[in-house]
């Protein structure tokens, strides 16, 4: 179990957490949202260790473990194998197959595992700190856009994986269904506090909407009520007969206090600067071939033409060639084969994996903007900004300071400065908020040309595509209709069963894996129940502390009858609380019975 307690943190001027306080309790999976910059990696940071807080208290049980998947890459083993064996605990260090399941389930073939970690991308790397993490099998589990580098299948088994998950788990991710499908509670960052649900995003979203909309409701009425009293009192002032009532409205006034008004939470609101285009195909593809070595060809023989209005979705496993195509269609890259034939009127729009990497540190975002159109004015160069959520001061931050969702909002600004008929966008949701990606598909709709994106998303792929390129099976092919057709016509190969080969026999393994699983269920629902008595115990606590408030309050005012009435109450309350804490004393001697009997797997 974890507890925050009156946690703040400020960056000079800036507060990230103002006061914030919550606690995750046994079990329970928590998806954490947030606009970029709003503290949620720093969340995690807080957690870990890695930062301090400016007042308050980060409270964890005595060799309560955390889990954290970070990006930075640090390999000290030969072998991924070797690598992802390190996360195993220290009484399993010979469960070899336990690294070789997950690493297959992460899309790592069984000839990869005994390649060495510094021959794969970087994307391959960070799903081997993934498995080294998952592995570890920590009481908390944080993790920070998982799914950044991960194709469908991974992301698949990665969901199936995590809902099995029985320790506490803290996710931050950008894919809405994925966090839904996973969590059982949410945690918001939202005006500098913390706001914690049962539930999933939409239904944490919706209380935020309702109790705003209430807040706002009361303090115009209050604000109301105040200028008639002002106006009451203004009037009276001078008159000695309602002298005291005047009094009376100006004491009263000032008990009432003012809530301030709700500030805007700033919306990624955007257009793509569209150019007209009236012929049929933007670009013409025939029989494109390429790859980066003789031997390895990622791309042969593919056509295609690409129409104003297409909605093209290029899907498959990692490492196949998806970002390669549209480097090609960018003219990042020249065929070995076939050509690429655009419209002379076609106006291309690119945001590649390594946009963000070409921004210059130095420069502030407004820089940025005004160095790939000098020609624009500083009031035109200062609405794109506020278009990607950084206005007044913030358009003057330096783009080495930036959060990676930053950047890629910075990323994205660059190419709405420059007039488009068709868009490349190669994974553009990655590093956005939640909130983002709604913005980003409203743009995509109504932008007028074509679009051609890479994104393992399942909700953009079923909302956006009329047109799929597929890299399967050591092939690319063009399937004319949705992603849903695609799925009903035919799917993804699960190719799990192939990638389960393992030295081990199948069979021990199976055995071994039903054991786990029945520890694992028996596990779980005593951690259920110690979490049900544990926030039972919390709650008549609290309400121990009011009637306890309210006696002192009687008893001040010598309230004989309240009294007794109050001691009542108090006595069943702490006989309640008390027989609490006996039921959950029982549980945890189970529990410890239970983890003292682990079988040995």
């Amino acid at each position: 179990m974890l507890q925050i307690n009156n946690v703040s943190l400020s960056f000079g001027a800036q507060t990230l957490l103002d006061d914030i306080s919550f606690t995750v309790h046994n079990g329970e999976r928590i998806g954490l949202v947030g606009r970029n910059g709003s503290g949620k990696t720093t969340l995690f940071k807080l957690i870990t260790g890695e930062m301090e807080p400016d007042c308050g208290r980060i409270v964890l049980p005595k060799n309560y473990t955390v889990g954290y998947l970070k990006q930075h890459l640090q390999f000290t083993e030969s072998t991924v194998l070797a690598e992802a064996c390190l996360g195993l605990k220290a009484d399993e260090k010979d469960q070899v197959w336990k690294a070789e399941k997950i690493l297959s389930g992460l899309g790592f073939s069984e000839d990869e595992f005994y390649k060495s970690p510094l021959e794969f991308s970087g994307g391959f790397q960070v799903r081997l700190n993934l498995a080294k993490v998952l592995l570890a099998e920590p009481h908390l589990l944080l993790l920070d856009e998982p799914t950044n580098y991960l194709d469908i299948l991974s992301i698949r088994w990665l969901t199936r994986f995590l809902q099995r998950w029985g320790n506490e788990l803290m996710i931050i991710t950008h894919d809405r269904d994925f966090m839904n499908s996973i969590t059982t509670h949410t945690v918001a960052i939202h005006r500098q506090k913390i706001k914690k649900v049962e539930g999933d995003t939409i239904k944490l979203f919706e209380q935020i909407a309702l109790e705003e909309e209430v807040y706002e409701k009361t303090r115009n009425k209050e604000k109301k009520k105040r200028e008639e009293t002002m106006e009451f009192i203004n009037r009276f002032r001078a008159s000695a007969a309602r002298a005291s009532l005047v009094q009376s409205r100006i004491k009263a006034l000032e008990k009432m206090g003012v809530k301030e008004e709700l500030v805007n939470v700033a919306d990624l609101g955007f257009r793509f600067n569209s150019v007209e285009f009236e012929a049929q195909n933007l670009m013409r593809v025939i029989n494109l071939t390429f790859g980066y070595t003789p031997e390895r060809t990622l791309i042969e023989d593919l056509s295609i033409d690409i129409s104003k209005k297409d909605r093209i979705c290029v899907i498959g496993k990692n490492g196949k060639g998806k970002s390669t195509l549209l480097r090609l269609l960018a003219s990042e890259l020249e065929p070995q084969a076939g050509e690429i034939a655009p419209h002379p009127n076609c106006q291309v729009g690119y945001f590649g994996q390594t946009n963000i990497e070409r921004l210059h540190p130095k420069l502030t975002i407004e820089q940025e903007f005004a160095k790939l159109r000098p020609d624009m004015s500083k009031t035109d160069i200062r609405k794109t900004c506020g278009a990607m959520m950084f206005s007044g001061d913030l358009a003057l931050k330096k783009i080495s300071v930036l959060s990676g969702g930053e950047k890629s909002r910075v990323s994205l600004g660059k190419i709405l400065l420059s007039p488009t008929n068709m868009l490349l966008l190669d994974e553009p949701t990655n590093h956005l908020d939640v909130e983002s990606c709604d913005s980003m598909i409203a743009a995509l709709d109504e932008f007028p040309g074509a679009v051609v994106i890479v994104t393992h998303s399942e909700m953009f792929l079923h909302h956006l595509a009329n047109k799929l390129i597929v890299f399967n099976e050591d092939r690319v092919f063009v399937f004319e209709g949705t992603y849903q057709d695609f799925l009903d016509r035919i799917g993804w190969e699960d190719n799990s069963k192939k990638l389960k080969k393992v030295k081990k026999a199948d069979l021990q393994k199976e055995r071994q894996e039903a054991i786990e699983a029945e520890y694992n269920k028996k596990h779980k629902a005593l951690h259920d129940k110690i979490a049900k008595i544990e926030k039972h115990i919390d709650e008549e606590e609290l309400a121990i502390e009011d009637v306890n408030q309210k006696l002192a309050e009687a008893s001040a005012k010598a309230r004989g009858e309240e009294i007794k009435k109050l001691q009542i109450i108090a006595h069943k309350k702490q006989q309640t609380l008390d027989l609490g804490y006996k039921d959950l004393e029982i549980l945890i001697a189970e529990l410890d019975a239970l983890d003292k009997s682990k079988p040995l797997l």
